[in-house]
């Protein structure tokens, strides 16, 4: 009986951790820029060639400088909604274009405060957060989508 309760518990903790991950997933993250970026949107297609390192400038013709989360729940959440990967493949990605002198990689941080901080001092940078507090000196970036609806 004891085995059987023990079993039943690990299933329900297996279940509930299961639910949270995809919760985080179904949450969105904040794109933010630097507050001298003129922009106010970017497309998806835009934001990712941004951040996979195929475009170096917004669709104005600015510099962007895109910066990364080292990993999280909100880095996941980026990857999938709008790089369409997992961090493994998008490591992967920059490890080959740094490695054939294609690109440098993006800044990474450990904390969304510290990349929020290294986006208010930077001209032209960028990246997400799962939240923003009061009295952040960032811009949010609408996303547009380029996806067609069925």
């Amino acid at each position: 009986m004891a085995m059987r309760r023990a079993g039943s518990s690990l299933v329900i903790g297996a279940l509930t951790a299961a639910t949270l991950c995809i919760a985080a997933l179904a949450q969105d993250v904040i794109v933010v820029a630097n507050q001298d970026v003129s922009i106010s949107e970017v497309t998806d297609t835009e934001l990712r060639d941004l951040f996979m390192g195929s475009r170096t400038r917004f669709h104005d013709g600015s510099r962007a400088v895109p910066a990364l989360l080292k990993g999280g729940p909100a880095h996941e959440v980026f990857l999938h909604h709008y790089i369409g990967g997992t961090s493994d493949s998008f490591r992967a990605n920059w490890r080959k274009a740094v490695f054939t002198g294609q690109g440098a990689a993006p800044r990474e941080f450990a904390s969304e405060a510290a990349l929020l901080q290294y986006i208010a001092v930077t001209a032209g940078a960028m990246g997400y957060v799962s939240h923003l507090g009061t009295g952040e000196r960032v811009k949010v970036l609408l996303v547009r989508s380029t996806k067609q609806k069925n």
